[in-house]
């Protein structure tokens, strides 16, 4: 998803990008290269059709399957496939809004008749863009509401004049900028994403590098760790943990017949998982 030059004229599949995320719908709101958010979506709210209804399962996976989708992932050999690509992103939330007829709501430009679909990484971001709309659109007021995406299909969206918009997390956008040579940045070209070198998962005879979508659960996974193999390593506090922007790494995994991260293993916000094999190293 390429940097979002303004809400008019938004760019299909390329990397996201916002200038400010202390409050993501404040963002929306202030752009000041932007037509107003109130004045697009009085004058254009519209709805993504059936085409786009059969793409997009509103359902996650059921929280009561007992394997994981990243558990039933596999590494490819000679390059990533979509489909290798779509399993990595199976069972990542992020949360749109529907009307009362089930179907996604858009904002559109008033120039340029484009329309934008956004999909906000935290649920209360999607919940106060809710709220905003409804205070400014009556269609929006009955039966609207916030609903539950897999990634993994919005990677599949292809819908002719509609660009998808990816709002990451602002306090984890505010974890990755601090991370880059200790300097709070005023922007993070993406979704944000953190490894460390010392968190390996291992399973049938297979290493993966998780990566997280919250820098707390990477750190919480890594304390895991260590507690139960009854040591500390301590040299995740300084440097160990990376940060990487998730439009880039898929870029990657499309562009290559090899890529660097055939081996990842993208973790859902909130998923406690350290629970490396027996010697692995962490």
């Amino acid at each position: 998803m390429r940097s979002s030059e303004t809400l008019n004229e938004p760019k299909s599949h390329k990397k996201s990008f916002f200038p400010q995320f202390q409050n993501t719908v404040a963002v929306l709101l202030s752009n000041p290269a932007a037509v107003s958010l109130k004045g697009q979506l009085e004058s254009a709210v519209e709805r993504l059709g059936n085409r786009a209804r059969r793409v997009l399962n509103l359902d996650l996976p059921s929280a009561s399957n007992a394997t994981p989708p990243f558990a039933r992932i596999t590494l490819e050999s000679g390059g990533m496939t979509p489909l290798s690509i779509e399993k990595r992103l199976s069972g990542i939330p992020v949360y749109a809004l529907s009307n009362a007829a089930g179907e996604f709501v858009l904002v559109s430009g008033m120039r340029t008749g484009r329309s934008l679909g956004l999909l906000c990484l935290k649920r209360e971001d999607a919940e106060s863009l809710l709220n905003q709309m409804k205070s400014m659109n009556q269609e929006m007021r009955e039966g609207s509401k916030v609903v539950a995406v897999s990634l993994d299909k919005v990677f599949q969206l292809k819908v002719d004049g509609v660009a998808f918009r990816l709002i990451p997390d602002p306090e984890q956008v505010l974890n990755a900028a601090k991370m880059k040579d200790g300097e709070v940045l005023h922007d993070f070209p993406g979704v944000p994403v953190f490894q460390s070198k010392s968190l390996i998962l291992r399973s049938q005879g297979k290493s993966y590098r998780p990566a997280f979508f919250r820098k707390e659960d990477l750190e919480d996974s890594l304390h895991k760790a260590s507690s139960e193999q009854r040591k500390f390593n301590p040299s995740w506090r300084k440097g160990d943990i990376e940060v990487f922007v998730l439009e880039q790494i898929v870029s990657t995994m499309k562009g290559s017949s090899t890529s660097d991260w055939d081996d990842i293993l993208f973790i859902p916000p909130g998923f406690n998982e350290a629970n490396p094999a027996k010697g692995d190293k962490t």
